[in-house]
């Protein structure tokens, strides 16, 4: 344990710049649950596929865009194109540890992640983590249910694939279409109902939440925990340096605090953008707001950092690219920028963006009874193999090689997983005890 301890430490501190037992909020976000710390210390991940500590495949596989950072919670409901488009459809959400790789990372990290959602929803049910509503009556999924997922994951994944086989278009296919009873439903129709021209567009969408829309000029809420309003020096300073990169006028911008897990702390603007001389709230659909993110290195890429000569990029160039190729319809306004010897990544936030929780898709009758946490794995696999296929658009030799690869590894991935889950278990309950966090609180 002791080698283990100085390993954790030293993976930890590299990225978040101290290590354990300091108080940093982030280290103490992550003591919450395994699923959190498995969200927030993706390199760790990578550093035991390094050293041998997860028993990862040792077969050629082929390269291409993956997520890095694929976990339960990295899917959800969105606008294609950004705040630019309306069609809602579900797929993946994250891409900042995103890059050229090898397929089975992303493979395997979901896997994990779907034995650790379901140990979430366990320990909020039985109330080892704080929640704001009452799930004391209600059931969580099994570890057995999660064995059932797991297998759904890779039917959905290896159906896209097959797909691929047979219909050389299936790179348009997207998930907006989706039947009760489903953990995914409910989700859906709140993401439709935020966008643009939508029934809560003025009061749910991301826009709306972000803005006093009862004030024109229009402006960023004041809200402590999340938007800091800059010195008139440092507004001058950043609406300058970005001023070029936006498609409309800045109307405002503020520090965002607090966001994201893994990149909890990690620099962060937003930028209101839209008509500079906008009168009413007709044209509020023209607003929307835009990221400007300090971008670290993508996750797997220190330990792994000659597997594709396009990681070369710098960390804001290949996410942004690594975005436009996994997306069916990219985002209008991805880009980035260098500034004050930074590397900033640059893009648009979606008016209707749903993300989902592990209590969405593991707690609930819907979940344990009629399938819903299966469907969810699907759901999953499905929009996992559409973002890695598309990393290649001129052939099909992706979809040919996953489908004769895949079946060969795919029980060593699910064992894998299991033992994984288990030392990540064991990993977070160090963390607490260097946290000094009581388990009344964890």
């Amino acid at each position: 344990m002791t080698d283990r301890n100085a390993f954790l430490r030293m993976h930890l501190k590299r990225i978040d710049g101290v290590g354990p037992g300091a108080g940093l909020p982030k280290h103490i976000k992550m003591t919450t649950s395994p699923f959190v710390f498995f969200r927030g210390s993706s390199q760790l991940f990578y550093a035991d596929i390094q050293a041998q500590i997860i028993d990862f495949p040792a077969v050629q596989m082929p390269i291409t865009t993956v997520m890095g950072d694929c976990h339960t919670s990295n899917f959800g409901f969105f606008t294609e194109e950004g705040s630019h488009g309306d069609e809602v459809i579900f797929a993946i959400n994250d891409f900042d540890d995103a890059c050229f790789g090898n397929p089975l990372w992303d493979l395997l990290r979901f896997c994990v992640s779907l034995r650790l959602c379901a140990d979430h929803c366990q320990r909020l049910v039985k109330g080892e983590i704080f929640s704001d509503r009452l799930l004391s009556a209600e059931p969580a999924v099994s570890d057995g249910l999660s064995e059932q997922a797991i297998h759904a994951f890779f039917d959905g994944y290896m159906s896209v694939c097959q797909k691929g086989d047979e219909d050389n278009n299936h790179l348009d296919q997207v998930f907006n279409d989706f039947e009760s009873p489903s953990a995914l439903v409910k989700r859906f129709k709140k993401a439709k109902k935020r966008a643009a021209g939508s029934e809560h567009f003025l009061v749910k969408s991301s826009l709306a939440k972000a803005i006093n829309i009862d004030n024109i000029p229009l402006m960023f809420r004041q809200l402590k925990d999340k938007f800091l309003p800059l010195a008139e020096e440092e507004f001058s300073q950043i609406k300058t340096a970005f001023a070029p990169y936006m498609n409309d006028s800045i109307l405002d911008i503020v520090a965002r605090q607090g966001s994201g897990t893994g990149s909890v702390n990690m620099e962060r603007f937003y930028f209101l953008v839209g008509p500079e001389n906008l009168t009413n709230l007709v044209d509020l659909k023209l607003c929307h707001v835009v990221e400007v993110k300090q971008q670290r290195e993508a996750a797997p890429l220190y330990y792994f950092p000659d597997i594709a000569v396009q990681n070369k990029l710098n960390p804001a160039h290949l996410t942004a690219r690594c975005q436009r190729l996994m997306q069916r319809k990219p985002d209008i306004l991805v880009d980035e920028a260098y500034w004050q010897g930074q590397h900033w990544l640059i893009r648009s936030r979606h008016h209707a963006k749903v993300g989902i929780d592990p209590e969405h898709i593991g707690i609930g009758h819907i979940n344990t009874h009629d399938g819903g946490f299966v469907q969810y794995a699907r759901a999953c696999g499905v929009a996992l193999a559409l973002a890695h296929c598309r990393g290649d658009r001129r052939s099909l030799s992706f979809e040919h090689a996953m489908l004769v690869a895949l079946p060969k590894v795919q029980s060593q991935l699910q064992s894998s997983s299991k033992q994984y889950a288990s030392q990540v278990i064991a990993d977070w309950q160090w963390l607490k005890h260097v946290e000094r966090i009581p388990p009344s609180l964890s």
